[in-house]
């Protein structure tokens, strides 16, 4: 897919690229990956929908969007990176695209092009190989041996997000970026224990393993850009929860009346309805600075990315109560979209984490 740069401005509206490429997406995903098909898959050896992965980069062109044309991507903008987050947050969608997501802007800091430019394609996948609660400024306990003309990691990365399917692994290193072919020598992965079994972790250890070291790569920056895609994913979920909850109390009466009428109900629903917006406010601005390359990028990435967490895990919370008995059981989506808010609550760095790099960037009194 080749879609024009969305002009960025202080509107935060979606605009009708945006509007067009989520109607794409959210068609494709309804129909190859509805939430019985997500549940179905937790059960199974194969974690990550390759086959919808494989539709949403070739057909939709997702994993280009924020690539240059010239450097084999869409030349499009985090901007739309952002919505396609938001339906992948919508319907749990067991694709690598948050890690992608990180490894493209780590790539495109480099001058890498071949790999992003096959990365972009969706030929092969990248993962950067840092821990899944690392927030910015945090490092890797990993070191370089020099062995001879090559360069050998040493080291073990623990619960790395979408490193099961992997085929390269980005390790930031006091040296720079260390690239290297996620199944040669001396690389081990090893499926961590995760509460989102819709995205698996992955512990990867180094022994000895050859690595190609590369300068330019911004880990933090990539990781900002990381935390205000994720805000986007958690507000794709936030507002599936809410929409369901809606029909749900809509469609279900006790005592004769429609749950919907009880007061009490919709002042909790308007309450969330109210934070949600929030959200969508803070997560939309961050997107923005993102493809703007603003300065204002770090405050807005930990201010989208401390206030959408929270936000996310209310919205699944309210859900799962609100449909009553039905909301507890295991044929019922609500306890996929309270898992993945429960754990992307901590992907990236936790919301007190991204408070107190808030208050240092603002430099507010300890």
């Amino acid at each position: 897919m080749s879609a024009p740069r969305t002009p960025v401005t202080g509107d935060l509206l979606y605009s009708d690229i945006e509007d067009d490429l989520r109607a794409s997406v959210r068609a494709l995903v309804d129909k190859q990956a509805p939430w019985d098909a997500v549940l179905a898959r937790t059960d199974t050896d194969e974690p990550v929908d390759t086959d919808l992965w494989k539709r949403l980069t070739q057909e939709i062109g997702v994993a280009g969007l924020p690539v240059p044309e010239e450097r084999g991507g869409a030349g499009a903008s985090w901007r739309e990176v952002a919505v396609v987050a938001e339906e992948l947050g919508r319907a749990v969608a067991p694709v690598p695209f948050l890690g992608t997501a990180v490894a493209t802007a780590l790539l495109l800091g480099t001058a890498e092009d071949e790999l992003l430019a096959a990365v972009a394609a969706g030929e092969r996948t990248a993962a950067l190989a840092v821990g899944a609660t690392r927030g910015a400024g945090r490092p890797v306990p990993v070191t370089v041996e020099r062995q001879g003309a090559g360069d050998l990691l040493q080291g073990t990365i623990t619960a790395v997000i979408d490193a099961v399917t992997a085929d390269v692994l980005l390790v930031p290193v006091s040296e720079g970026l260390a690239i290297m072919e996620a199944d040669g020598d001396g690389v081990t992965r090893t499926t961590a224990e995760s509460l989102d079994m819709t995205r698996r972790l992955t512990d990867v250890t180094f022994d000895g393993a050859p690595a190609r070291i590369v300068a330019g790569a911004d880990v933090d920056r990539a990781l900002r850009i990381g935390a205000a895609v994720l805000a986007s994913e958690q507000l794709g979920l936030a507002e599936r929860c809410l929409a369901d909850t809606v029909a749900h109390l809509r469609d279900r009466h006790q005592f004769g009346r429609q749950l919907a009428s009880y007061q009490a109900l919709k002042h909790r629903l308007a309450d969330l309805w109210v934070a949600i917006t929030q959200a969508r406010a803070t997560a939309r601005y961050a997107a923005r600075c993102a493809a703007d390359d603003s300065p204002d990028l770090p405050i807005a990435a930990a201010v989208a990315a401390a206030h959408c967490s929270e936000v996310a895990l209310l919205a699944a919370e309210e859900g799962l109560q609100l449909h009553g008995g039905i909301g507890f059981t295991w044929e019922h989506p609500a306890h996929l979209f309270l898992k993945r808010a429960r754990a992307d609550a901590l992907l990236l760095g936790s919301a007190d984490h991204h408070r107190s790099v808030l208050a240092d960037l603002c430099a507010l009194p300890a």
